[in-house]
């Protein structure tokens, strides 16, 4: 069913597409080893097809500060008028599309990061309209069989006080799982680790994120040392960009399972970070590149390879909900990233929300995401819809 977008495999017509971009204040801020986020950004892309049926995606847009405007403004005055006035096969024509006519611009303007990411925006609210005119689920519209749920790690805890947030997650979601940003120094670090640890007792999984802040080989010392704390995986513990002998060395020489790619953007990427096979645990996130149209093939790929396959995603409830829509889909028995941190526009942006019991979501059985997003719940919050992010 995957390919078809209209019952009987008819075509797509894109009437119209829009970007908006919301803010959500947020009382502490988040931070990573490379930066900070003082507020909760959002960008939500809406299509809408000849009969009116719509579908919403998002484009990730947390750095720099100013990038969630940048990215809907690539997506109104540049993409927006490319994927309309025409017939397509589908969304995944549409991304190809999009991604050749974008592929000259990013090299003059050396932004193939941003130009990807609102391609991926477009393309996720493409399949989410081609899912609603079926009348199927996305997991199932995608060729997912088993039943739509999908198991949750908390993720983003730390650097100041992890515990209470990790606490939190497990007191609403039952998790088992987290993820404890690291690369703020050893001092602090461990005693964070240790904190998780004598907190949350011998049998959580703990994982640690570095976001590329070592160098291979402080990555390697840094990895052994985590160890001792029982940590179950190590995400980026060098730049993603980083030669491919130097993820070999730190695969050899570490004692941890390896895990990356949400930095990594296109299929030669992926295909050499399979190739090198430093990584265990494979996270693309597909509201940076790729989308449906690009993320489902990557899925089975790693799939294929003998990797896990947990997708990335750290945003608003749109992008987290197409996440778990693919991982749904793939069938891999992978953890979906659920970020810990409070996040207005996670709930609001989703309603209604899926529930999340024993780290487990259940996605709704509706047609597509199985949302429409309330802009009205949003403004509440003091966060601002502004369709014309110029205004």
């Amino acid at each position: 069913m995957e390919g078809n977008f209209t019952p009987g495999g008819g075509g797509l017509a894109v009437r119209k597409v829009t970007a908006q971009v919301f803010r959500a204040p947020i009382a502490r801020p988040v931070r990573t080893s490379f930066g900070t986020m003082t507020d909760r950004p959002a960008v939500v892309v809406r299509v809408e097809d000849e009969d009116g049926t719509p579908g919403f995606g998002e484009a990730w847009c947390n750095f720099p500060a100013v990038g969630a405007e940048h990215r809907a403004r690539l997506i109104e005055s540049f993409l927006a008028p490319l994927a309309t006035g025409r017939e397509w096969a589908g969304p995944r024509e549409v991304f190809a599309h999009l991604t050749e006519r974008a592929r000259p611009l990013a090299v003059q303007s050396g932004e193939p990061g941003p130009l990807a990411q609102a391609i991926a925006g477009v393309d996720i609210a493409l399949w989410d309209a081609a899912a609603r005119r079926e009348g199927s689920p996305l997991w199932k519209f995608l060729g997912g069989s088993d039943g739509g749920e999908v198991a949750c790690y908390a993720s983003g805890l730390g650097p100041e006080e992890p515990l209470a947030l990790a606490e939190a997650a497990r007191e609403a979601g039952g998790f088992g799982t987290f993820k404890l940003k690291v690369g703020f120094g050893w001092e602090t670090d461990q005693a964070n680790l240790r904190q998780l640890r004598e907190g949350l007792g011998p049998e959580a999984v703990i994982a640690a994120d570095a976001n590329g802040a070592w160098s291979a080989e402080e990555a390697v010392r840094m990895s052994r040392r985590l160890a001792g704390f029982g940590v179950a995986w190590l995400e980026e513990p060098i730049p993603a960009d980083s030669p491919p002998e130097d993820w070999r060395r730190l695969a050899e020489e570490s004692p941890l399972l390896l895990a990356g790619g949400e930095n990594l953007r296109g299929e030669a990427e992926f295909a050499s970070a399979l190739e090198t096979g430093a990584l265990d645990i494979v996270q693309p996130d597909i509201t940076k590149w790729g989308g449906f149209s690009g993320g489902l093939p990557l899925a089975r790929r790693i799939l294929a390879a003998g990797k896990r396959f947990y997708p990335h995603f750290l945003g608003g409830g749109i992008g987290l909900l197409a996440s778990a829509h693919l991982l749904a889909a793939t069938g891999g028995g992978g953890l979906l990233e659920l970020d810990a941190n409070p996040n207005p526009l996670r709930e609001a942006l989703a309603r209604p929300f899926p529930t999340i019991t024993n780290g487990q979501i259940k996605l709704p059985k509706t047609p597509g995401l199985g949302t429409t997003p309330d802009t009205s719940a949003v403004k509440h919050l003091g966060a601002p819809g502004a369709p014309h992010p110029a205004e």
